[in-house]
Formats: C-alpha cells, structure tokens, sequence
C-alpha cells in the first residue's frame, strides 16, 4: 500500500525547490576490500539481558496498542453442585488435564511491552546476538521520545529510529530534563544499545540551500536536533544532506552543507552525523556515492561523520542492488569511493519505482522492483554487521505493530544457516 502522504510547510525548501525528496520523503574502520568477513561482534558490543522494570509504564500515545494482560488462568472455574467433594475434586482434575498448557513467560517485561495477536514472533534478541543483524524499525514518538522505545517493544525490534520533533513544523516543545530522564532510563531498562538508535532529521532542514536566511533557519534546527541527540545520550543523527533548490550548483551547495556540519559538529560534541543517500531526484544532493564522498572530504573530524545507506533510494539512483552478485559489487564500490568504515547504519527498504527511477517510493520487503534477494544478501553480509537496519515499509494504521513484527521476522528467516545452528 502506498505511503501516507506529507504536506509540506510553507516554510520548508520544498516549495521552491519542487524536489520530491522535499516534498515526499519516506517518514520514518576501513575493512580490507578482501572477502574476510569481520568477526560478528567487530561493531556491536555485547548487550545485556533485558531488565525488569515494572514501575515504567509507556505515555498514552494514540498509536499504541492498548495493554493486554500477558497471563490467563488455564484452570476452568469448579462449578459447586450437590455433588460429593470427591466428585467436584475428580471433575476439577479432568478440566484441568484438557486445559493447555500455559506459555512460558516472555523474556520481555509485560509493563515495557504489550503483545497483539498475531503470529509473528515479538522477541528478536537471540536472533540479532546470533547474527549481529539489529532489525529495526521507525518508531513512533508521540507523546515522548521514551514512546519510541515502547513502541519498537511492541514490535519486537532490536534498534529503532525516531523524530525528535515535528519533522513538519520550525516550532517545537523544549525537550525537557525530565523527558531526558526518562528517555534514558526506559531504554536502559530496555536494554537498547545507544548505536542502535538512528534519530531522523527534520524534512524541513535543508543545508544545501544558498539563500543565507533560509539556510541560517536550517542551521539553527540542526544544530537544535543534533544537541537532542547529545542530550538523550544518542550517538548518531541521520539526516538528508539538501537540494540546490535549483539556484546554485551541486559543488556549491555540497560546499555548504559541509560547512553547516562543521560548524555543528564544533558546537555540539559526540554525536556524528550520517549523511543518508538519496534517490536521485531532481536538486537533492546525495543521489550518488561521489558526492557522499565529496562531504566527507570536506568535514573536518572525519571521525564525527558516516553515511547511511538506504536501499531504495540506491536502486532508484541508479546502483543495481537485485542479485547478490549486483549487490557485492556495489558495495564494493561503495569502498572505493565512499570507504566502508563510514556506513553507520541502513534504511531497508524495497522499491515501488523501477530500476534508475530517480524516484523516492519506497515498497514492502520482498513486493517491489528490488525482490527478496537483495534483502537475503544483507542479512549473510558481514559488511552489514553491528549497525542499525531500519525498516521504512510503507506503513499500515490498522495493523502497523502486526505488520512490522512480520517483516523483521522475515528478514531474520532469511540469514543462511547452513554452517550453525538455525536462527528461528
């Protein structure tokens, strides 16, 4: 189904620069070039069992499920009748024979997260320690950051991406102490590792804009989501790099965007920025893997930038991902031109749009132009390792938490088990 769709503001870049990047965006250290494969845990330090926490309680958000006792009592109520003691026992035990068996517990906390029936499996850990594949998803935040974290619970993912405001309005509630607080404690209590969550940028920030009032607004916000991210504790701020806005050339504006990166990365410590890929569409900085290297080259600590690759968006820019083959060599010029060490995260998506459309339209895992094998390719792939891969599907208001948990398990059903043991 397609995705829901976003209107624009009127202050946003989108109205002059007619980009449809702008316009309809989607929501939500150098390895050697040989074929050894990293060990499993070369990018993901090892994570603790899930803790208990059953005084955290989610904020009521509007796209949650509501909450569902985990247990019911298997025994049938004892009827009492004239009947003998004996009889009642006896009758008791053979109700209690037919009745199933309880399940055993979940490894997640009932008060952290609510299971919806479905027959997805809801928790993933075993799976992603096994693989060093950390399936994620975009996660709501209405109603607090900390919803974010409920809300990839419910899902059973193993990393999230958020918005840290409206991605369509300038204004914004201050993020206050106590959100903060509780942001931190709920993904502690959750056991989320701090490089598996991906916040997402405004849709409205445009860097590579040369009218200076326009691009100072976009600094400002940035410099705003970025401080966020450094205040929640968040290591990486995924965000579109800009468009030309057709007024300048695409050198010029790669020039600015680099110089709003700079400035922000000395303003604010810690977090790095991770330039996402683009479709190739129009104005929009980033359709090709060049022009991600020429930011880089341009950014001053090259240890606070990385890059994230997002699927679709490759495919419609023009590098062929369908076959593992196509796949392989791609990455492989991903390397050579880009440099391994800086892909920080993915956006795994398929793609409603052919092959080259220059078209950001992004489909369900294994239904679009792409198919099935590209995404089975990533899940064998040890360059993929330790990073966040997070979902963009199209999303499904009646049933979005049902239908993530169905992709994430899917994806993990694809991973190659012939050498250990089946990952189910």
């Amino acid at each position: 189904m397609p995705p829901r769709k976003r209107k624009a503001s009127k202050d946003s870049d989108s109205d002059d620069s007619g980009d449809s990047a702008f316009e309809n965006s989607e929501a939500k250290a150098k390895p050697s070039q040989t074929k050894t494969k990293a060990k499993a845990t070369a990018k993901a330090a090892p994570r603790k069992k899930r803790a208990a926490a059953s005084d955290s309680k989610p904020t009521t958000d509007s796209n949650d499920a509501k909450t569902e006792s985990t247990e019911t009592d298997s025994k049938d109520p004892v009827t009492t009748t004239t009947t003998s003691t004996a009889t009642a026992t006896a009758t008791a035990t053979a109700k209690q024979k037919k009745s199933p068996a309880k399940k055993p517990p979940s490894t997640r906390n009932p008060a952290l997260v609510t299971d919806s029936a479905n027959d997805a499996p809801t928790d993933f850990r075993r799976r992603a320690e096994a693989t060093n594949k950390w399936i994620g998803v975009h996660a709501s935040a209405a109603g607090g950051a900390a919803n974010a974290v409920h809300y990839a619970l419910k899902v059973g993912a193993e990393s999230f991406a958020l918005f840290l405001g409206s991605q369509r309005q300038w204004e914004r509630p201050p993020l206050t102490e106590e959100a903060v607080a509780t942001f931190k404690k709920t993904a502690e209590e959750a056991s989320f590792n701090k490089a598996h969550i991906l916040p997402h940028g405004s849709y409205l920030i445009n860097l590579g804009n040369p009218d200076a009032e326009r691009r100072k607004k976009s600094l400002e916000a940035f410099v705003e989501d970025v401080s966020r991210c450094n205040r929640l504790g968040i290591e990486l701020y995924n965000f579109h790099p800009g468009s030309t806005v057709g007024e300048c050339t695409p050198e010029e504006s790669i020039k600015l965007i680099a110089q709003a990166m700079n400035e922000t990365i000395a303003r604010v410590p810690n977090v790095i920025l991770v330039v996402e890929n683009m479709a190739g569409q129009g104005n929009v900085i980033g359709g090709k893997f060049q022009q991600l290297r020429d930011i880089i080259d341009l950014i001053d600590d090259k240890s606070r930038v990385g890059i994230c690759l997002d699927t679709c968006h490759a495919f419609a820019a023009g590098y062929d991902i369908r076959t593992a083959e196509k796949f392989d060599a791609v990455m492989k010029e991903f390397d050579q031109v880009v440099g391994l060490q800086y892909l920080k995260a993915m956006h795994i998506n398929d793609s409603m749009t052919d092959f080259k459309s220059g078209k950001d339209r992004h489909d369900h895992i294994g239904k679009g132009k792409i198919g099935i094998e590209a995404f089975r390719f990533i899940m064998n792939d040890d360059r993929f390792n330790g990073m966040p891969l997070i979902l963009e599907t199209p999303e499904d208001p009646k049933n979005e938490i049902a239908l993530y948990r169905k992709e994430v398990a899917m994806l993990y059903s694809l991973v190659d088990t012939k050498e250990g043991d089946p990952v189910d």
